[in-house]
Parts: C-alpha cells; sequence; structure tokens
C-alpha cells in the first residue's frame, strides 16, 4: 500500500504526463541535450508535444533565436517527420539551418499574407501527427490563441515553436515556456582564422512545473554546450520599441 508522500508523487507524475512534461521511458526520450538548462526542467527532459515561445525585440534576437529553435527541432526531425515553419516576411537562408543539424529538404514553408492566417496554418499543422515541429513566426500572441494552440498539441503531440518577432506587448500565455535568445560573442580556439561556433545567451523566463535560469550556451559539434550558468535571477523580457 502506497504512502500519502508516495501517492502526492504518483499523481504528481500523472499529472506530468498528461501534460506533456513527464519522463519518457528511455526509448522514447529525444537526445535533446541542453545540460545543466535540463536542471529547470520538469523532470530533466525538454518538454516535447508542448508549445514554447520564444520573444525576440531585435533582428539580432531574432536570427540567434532562429538558429536555437532550429538545433532543438534538428533532434525533433530525427524521426524523418516534416517541419512546417510558417512566417509572414520570411528571411530564413534555408542552407544555413544545416549548419544547425536540421535537414533544410524536411522543412515546409508557408508564407502567410496576414498574422491571422499564419496563426491558423500553425495552429492546423500542430493537430496533424504525421508533422514533428511546427515554427510560427508572428508578433502577436493572446493567451485564447495560444490556449488553441496548446489543445492541438495535447493530442497530437507534435511540438510548437512560437517564435514572436518584434511583440508589441508581454501578456499570459497558454505556452508551457517562454524563452529569450541573445547572440554571444563566440570564441576562436588555437589561434585559427575565421569565426568561433555559435553561441547565445539563453533565458528561460518561465516554464511549467520548472524555474527560469539563465545560460551561455554554444552549439559545437551538433550539440548544445553550456559555457556558463548564470545564478541570479532571471530579468524581465526586454522590449524595444520602433521595430519593424
Amino acid at each position: 500500500m502506497q504512502t500519502r508522500k508516495e501517492s502526492i508523487e504518483s499523481l504528481r507524475r500523472e499529472i506530468l504526463d498528461l501534460q506533456g512534461l513527464g519522463s519518457r521511458p528511455c526509448g522514447e526520450r529525444l537526445p535533446i541535450s541542453l545540460g545543466p538548462v535540463l536542471d529547470s526542467m520538469p523532470g530533466r527532459v525538454f518538454p516535447t508535444g508542448a508549445v514554447h515561445e520564444f520573444l525576440s525585440p531585435t533582428p539580432m534576437a531574432a536570427a540567434a533565436s532562429s538558429g536555437f529553435i532550429s538545433a532543438i527541432a534538428g533532434v525533433l526531425m530525427q524521426s524523418r517527420k516534416p517541419c512546417i515553419w510558417v512566417s509572414m516576411h520570411r528571411t530564413l537562408f534555408p542552407p544555413g539551418v544545416k549548419g544547425f543539424g536540421l535537414d533544410p529538404d524536411q522543412i515546409i514553408f508557408i508564407d502567410a499574407a496576414r498574422e491571422k492566417e499564419a496563426l491558423w496554418a500553425a495552429e492546423e499543422a500542430l493537430k496533424c501527427e504525421a508533422i514533428g515541429a511546427v515554427i510560427a513566426e508572428i508578433r502577436e500572441l493572446d493567451f485564447t490563441q495560444s490556449r488553441r494552440l496548446q489543445l492541438a498539441v495535447e493530442t497530437s503531440r507534435t511540438t510548437g515553436f512560437i517564435h514572436r518577432i518584434y511583440p508589441r506587448s508581454i501578456r499570459p500565455t497558454a505556452c508551457v515556456s517562454r524563452w529569450q535568445i541573445r547572440p554571444a560573442a563566440s570564441q576562436i580556439s588555437d589561434g585559427l582564422p575565421g569565426i568561433g561556433f555559435a553561441r547565445w545567451q539563453v533565458e528561460l523566463l518561465k516554464i511549467r512545473n520548472g524555474r527560469p535560469g539563465r545560460w551561455q550556451v554554444e552549439w559545437n559539434e551538433n550539440a548544445f554546450h553550456v559555457i556558463h550558468e548564470h545564478v541570479r535571477r532571471v530579468s524581465s523580457p526586454v522590449l524595444k520599441t520602433g521595430a519593424a
């Protein structure tokens, strides 16, 4: 017979599993190796079958977020399922994502004329079990819209990335997590010419059943490497007005 503590822990695991945040069997876990970043996540596992929100107030942040999202999506694409990339003003250079482990041949691009159409396309794609990941570049997202997206993935188990470029305001959403990615200076080893590996200042602003944090992360040899972990409290997301 279970003790009260064991019953509570069992119930907690069941709730996390229903939310897509529980620990999967070893054979089903995706090798998204984020090192200490995973310590902030429920069950030390990156939540799949969920919707994640990314905030990019500047062009540099948008480029950094696209690289970081591509690296995670590249792991999800190992199942050879296609990736849907929805945007209104596509600036992504498809061959560039190959350096982050995402095969551009697996991406289906959808160019929407309006944000309402982009959200509709993202929602419909998230309902499809045959899709590995959905990345949507939009500007605004309210709670009702985000709730519709989250409800879609709870059945399909598809993973969604809502990349909000130049958001005007930040409001509560139903997304499992909220991130802000900024570029960080790379370092060249052994005095070699050229540029170093991509580095990001990664801020996990919120995560359901987890805790925020900030890290400097490098993408090297198709893997994430945490260079530095900031232990101080995560700051509020920064928005710059006037971006277009």
